[in-house]
């Protein structure tokens, strides 16, 4: 049972990381005019990943101040979630075999 939580818990931290990372890749895209979001497939697919990573980098954006149209908020996000996945491997995973077994 410990070693399904922490696949699972692994497994959110991982996704919201490669969200994040294919969010600022098509974001790049966008704004040098590589792909077009009058696409309606290619709009939908942005709008869903901004909607998954806004709760995520929203309390970043407010928090860092803007650095003249550069958005760090993604890279902090994602040195965050990397620390997450190192806790969750390092620290909670074994005192949660030894607690549950």
């Amino acid at each position: 049972m410990t070693g399904f939580i922490v696949i699972v818990l692994g497994g959110l931290l991982s996704f919201a990381m490669w969200t994040i990372i294919i969010s600022a890749i098509l974001s790049w895209l966008v704004a040098f005019n590589v792909i077009n979001t009058r696409n309606p497939g290619v709009y939908r697919i942005l709008d869903m990943l901004d909607r998954l990573t806004y709760p995520i980098l929203e309390p970043f954006r407010r928090i860092i101040p803007n650095l003249g149209g550069i958005d760090i908020s993604p890279i902090i996000a994602i040195l965050i979630i990397q620390g997450l996945q190192h806790l969750l491997r390092n620290v909670v995973a074994p005192n949660l075999y030894m607690l549950i077994g």
